[in-house]
């Protein structure tokens, strides 16, 4: 029997097998493997290792989303990213312009286009904000897990947007995000006793400081060590 040959439910059970790669590569050989590979069914999970994958054409945003699961794992472009805007010098900045935009980006589509999801997890995502966040959870109503590491433009905006919009939201982690506080973590808790909210290191890390504001010399050595 022709691969062809089988009917549309075989089809997608054997795709689900495929990464993203595998899939699209199955999907160029004939119409009919076209037509599953855009079929949203076989799309309720996305994991994407890092943001430049986010480029390629090898997936299919739709209703079906339900986990979504964005990690950046490149320790260099990360140091760079996580640096303050006005610490990088020019050479940084020039990395950063090439990839700032792409989860932000990315994360607007998912508004749009994938109202039903679940759960979302974003980690070394240094450029998001937390407009980005709150987007999603505007958009998203029922959203149930968001997991945030290591973004560090996070701040407590964020949570006060879970207060506001997250209300299907059942576990909010925040790890490694210097520009939460105890005072935001606090008010989140005290408003929203029914999430699980967990916060590993983040309100112990060193935030940002705005350029006019005078840093002493010892906290300023401390961040770039930090990255160094």
């Amino acid at each position: 029997m022709h691969l062809t040959q089988l009917n549309r439910e075989c089809l997608l059970h054997l795709f689900s097998f495929l990464d993203k790669d595998g899939r699209r590569s199955l999907s160029l050989t004939c119409h009919q493997l076209r037509e599953v590979f855009l079929d949203p069914c076989l799309w309720n999970l996305l994991h994407f290792s890092s943001p430049c994958q986010l480029r390629k054409d090898n997936f299919v945003l739709g209703p079906s989303l339900r986990y979504l699961t964005i990690c950046w794992h490149s320790s260099r472009v990360l140091q760079v990213c996580n640096i303050e805007d006005w610490l990088k010098s020019s050479f940084q900045r020039d990395i950063c312009s090439k990839h700032e935009s792409l989860v932000s980006s990315f994360l607007a589509h998912v508004c749009h286009m994938c109202p039903n999801l679940l759960s979302l997890t974003l980690s070394g995502c240094g450029h998001i904000t937390d407009q980005d966040v709150i987007s999603v959870l505007q958009s998203c109503r029922k959203l149930r897990c968001l997991h945030l590491e290591n973004c560090v433009r996070i701040t407590d905006c964020s949570l006060q947007g879970v207060v506001a919009h997250g209300g299907n939201l059942e576990e909010v982690k925040v790890d490694f995000c210097r520009n939460i506080t105890q005072v935001g973590l606090q008010g989140c808790r005290e408003r929203r006793p029914d999430i699980q909210l967990s916060a590993e290191r983040s309100a112990d890390m060193i935030p940002d400081s705005k350029p006019e504001e005078k840093v002493p010399l010892r906290r300023t050595l401390q961040k770039v060590l930090q990255f160094s």
